[in-house]
């Protein structure tokens, strides 16, 4: 059997709803894991995506954050936040937030996890701290399933970039977050649980960016990053037939400022 996967950091499933409903049509995916809800878990438009043949397993809180997976071949063993997951203590808050970034399900012969990866903000920032803690915790969360014989992946916007040919212009971003050492031995400690980076072929260019700013003419210009990832095991990595960058669905208005990545597994 043939599976689609996919992962979209969507900006506000709210503001990108007919958007998202257009391209769940035309891409047929069987799931898809969705980031920067910007909704709470209650406030996400099920009944929309339940008339295209989709159920879905959201978490939001109505932040900055909020991830989901949608599927249309089984949704059970839903899994909200990680284990012993950290929290943020937000500028100026008195209680530490645990945020609304994971969400795991199993659809159909699939394991998966939606993630949204903490920003970092800034290096030495306590934002960076949080990051790098919550990338351990992430790490600690999926080994079994990384282990296992099912296949599994770990998809969704990591906020790092694996290497320097994955940012347009490595100089732009030194000492930026996103591409320093500390985060990218993060990503290397979450493949070495027994994850393969599943690296999508672009349409076009010659290299598979997944996110351009809107500012600056970055799109048109092809000043991107590759920062939304599909970490598989190997029975996952194994079954992939075909990944791509949907490059299309980041043209026009209204659209997020992320493209979706697409996995086609061959089961």
């Amino acid at each position: 059997m043939t599976v689609r996967i996919a992962t979209w950091n969507i900006n506000s499933i709210t503001a990108r709803l007919p958007k998202f409903l257009e391209w769940l049509a035309a891409a047929e995916p069987d799931a898809v894991c969705l980031q920067e809800l910007k909704c709470s878990t209650d406030a996400f438009p099920y009944d929309a995506v339940k008339e295209l043949g989709y159920e879905t397993a959201a978490h939001g809180t109505g932040r900055w954050n909020g991830v989901a997976i949608v599927s249309r071949i089984g949704l059970t063993d839903v899994a909200r936040g990680l284990l012993e997951q950290p929290g943020y203590l937000a500028d100026g808050a008195m209680i530490e937030e645990v945020e609304a970034r994971a969400v795991a399900a199993t659809c159909g012969p699939v394991r998966l996890w939606s993630v949204y990866v903490p920003n970092g903000r800034e290096v030495g920032h306590p934002h960076y701290t949080y990051k790098l803690e919550w990338l351990a915790a992430l790490r600690a969360c999926v080994l079994a399933d990384a282990a296992g014989e099912r296949p599994f992946a770990v998809l969704g916007d990591f906020n790092v970039a694996p290497t320097d040919e994955d940012v347009w212009d490595p100089a732009v971003f030194e000492g930026s977050t996103h591409v320093t050492p500390a985060e990218r031995e993060a990503l290397a400690s979450l493949r070495s649980a027994g994850l393969a980076d599943v690296v999508p072929r672009p349409l076009k260019y010659d290299r598979p960016y997944t996110y351009w700013d809107y500012r600056q003419l970055a799109f048109p210009k092809n000043r991107g990053m590759r920062i939304d990832l599909v970490y598989g095991n190997k029975p996952f990595a194994d079954a992939v037939s075909d990944s791509y960058v949907d490059r299309e669905a980041r043209k026009g208005k209204g659209t997020s400022d992320h493209a979706p990545v697409v996995v086609d597994l061959d089961l």
